[in-house]
């Protein structure tokens, strides 16, 4: 079976930000972790180029569109490539497989009769793509998301029926799973239950989009044209682009992560588009929730925007991910903090995890001519270690696919705090001063160690990097293949020789950070 992991198309209005970043490394750490437990993974991302916002903002810069999407589109290909994201595909959707794909889809609505032919009449935002039906949201006539002045539209335009599907979705919606995390269901149903409206997927005076097949001059709503986006990236094998194989190219998706701003598009009006064309519904939509600074939210008006660029540079990969994956909930909202930002990575990484590892092989090196201890069983039920270490490994595995990545992270760390206490505990410096305890010191190293080895697996999803780090100083393999192997107590081998230590994470000085 493929597991199949999506993020959302980005819009190509402007290069990666936090948000956009934050999104694709959850999504990474999921998918390394079902990849070392031994899945295929598809992991589908890219950018979502049509719609007038484009047309407009290429204008203003006197270049094509395509050229802006061009520009665009390089920035989060080269971004994803220096956070070391794992993607398997990056689907455009001015690929040239994508509009045979979307004229082949909307046929499929149209012979199902959801399509027809009506007026929308009403203020539109250009910057949310959408008419704005709440009055809330048309203020003077404003956009209170934009606060840019709103657009009145009266044009014909081709509608999907989603009201043919009331029930339908109704039902889905009550499935406890499809939603997650569980407090963003309430909303989505509330919504479904004032009754579902039919939706504009097509505009008459954009020349920027994909034209609909059949229908002079009109092309396609910028949202009908990115949600298939997803599907053209699982046919994007190299085979035809025909609908009927997507069952067997990784449809239906495993799951959809977005941000809590586009779930209804992704739990309400892509099922129903989904129902009306005959294809498998996605298993679950997770919309997790935004990212604020010092307690504002983040704007360039206020300057207080974080540009993931600048924290990768002065950070590094495994600073940001730890602190964005173990700090936040994901599905909530969080809020970065630089204090918390450099204490956290200082503590849990620097300290708890590096410090261990390199005072544990240090001692290791020099009482054991340079390698691990020799024990007689290195298995043993007794060690005061191995429990803990079961219950980290447990929790990892039971955590990480619900996307429950602070759950995970705060067992791992949990895991080397346990084994400081030990090792200060059994004070091993000690008994090497008294003389003949060689073998209880072997022992209380050996599942030290032992317990740093285990962390440094079950930190492959979170941060890859350090875990490399941490598998090389004990001159361990990290194959990805055997990760269910490597996780059983026990596996470090006595007598292996342990290269001279190194720091593995670098302290992070607050001036520096940002």
């Amino acid at each position: 079976m493929i597991y199949t992991l999506t993020t959302p198309l980005y819009y190509v209005n402007d290069k990666p930000h936090l948000g956009s970043t934050y999104t694709t490394v959850a999504c990474d750490a999921l998918a390394r972790f079902q990849r070392l437990e031994g899945h295929e993974v598809v992991f589908v991302t890219g950018v979502d180029e049509h719609g007038q916002k484009i047309q407009r903002t290429a204008a203003e810069q006197s270049i094509s569109p395509i050229d802006h999407c061009n520009r665009v589109t390089a920035s989060y290909k080269k971004a994803w490539n220096e956070w070391d994201i794992s993607n398997d595909r990056f689907v455009r959707t001015t690929s040239p497989r994508h509009l045979p794909l979307v004229q082949q889809f909307f046929k499929r609505c149209e012979e199902a009769g959801d399509i027809r032919s009506g007026r929308q009449t009403g203020w539109y935002c250009v910057g949310c793509e959408e008419f704005k039906d709440d009055p809330a949201e048309a203020i003077n006539p404003t956009c209170s998301i934009h606060q840019k002045p709103l657009e009145w539209r009266d044009e014909e335009n081709l509608f999907f029926c989603l009201s043919h599907f009331q029930d339908k979705i109704e039902a889905l919606l009550n499935q406890s799973d499809f939603i997650a995390p569980a407090s963003r269901r309430k909303e989505i149903q509330n919504f479904v239950a004032g009754g579902l409206r039919d939706f504009s997927i097509s505009r008459v005076n954009v020349d920027w989009g994909l034209p609909v097949p059949g229908h002079q001059g009109h092309t396609f709503y910028v949202w009908f044209d990115a949600l298939l986006g997803y599907l053209t990236a699982l046919l994007d094998d190299g085979g035809s682009i025909d609908l009927e194989r997507l069952n067997a190219v990784g449809w239906p998706a495993d799951q959809h992560v977005i941000g809590k701003d586009i779930l209804r598009f992704h739990a309400v009006y892509w099922p129903a588009m989904l129902m009306s064309a005959g294809l498998p519904l996605p298993k679950k939509v997770f919309g997790h929730g935004f990212l604020t600074r010092e307690g504002q939210k983040m704007g360039k008006s206020i300057g207080n925007v974080l540009d993931p660029d600048v924290l990768l540079d002065r950070c590094g990969t495994d600073a940001v991910r730890w602190y964005l994956l173990r700090d936040i909930q994901f599905g909530d909202d969080g809020d970065f903090q630089q204090q918390r930002f450099v204490d956290l990575v200082n503590n849990d990484l620097a300290n708890t995890i590096g410090n261990l590892l390199n005072r544990t092989s240090s001692m290791s090196r020099k009482w054991f001519n340079e390698s691990t201890p020799i024990v007689e069983s290195k298995d043993s039920d007794d060690h005061a270690l191995r429990q803990v270490a079961e219950t980290a490994i447990a929790t990892v595995r039971e955590s990480m696919p619900s996307m429950a990545f602070q759950k995970a992270a705060e067992a791992i760390l949990q895991l080397a705090i346990q084994a400081n206490g030990y090792l200060n505990d059994q004070a091993p410096w000690s008994k090497m001063k008294k003389g003949g305890q060689d073998d209880q010191v072997a022992v209380d190293l050996y599942g030290v160690l032992e317990s740093a080895r285990l962390v440094g697996w079950l930190l492959q999803p979170l941060v890859p990097d350090l875990s490399e780090r941490i598998l090389s100083q004990l001159n361990q393999p990290s194959a990805a293949s055997n990760w269910t192997e490597q996780l059983v107590w026990g596996r470090l081998e006595s007598g292996h020789p342990l290269p001279q230590p190194q720091p593995v994470m670098q302290r992070l000085e607050l001036e520096e950070a940002l």
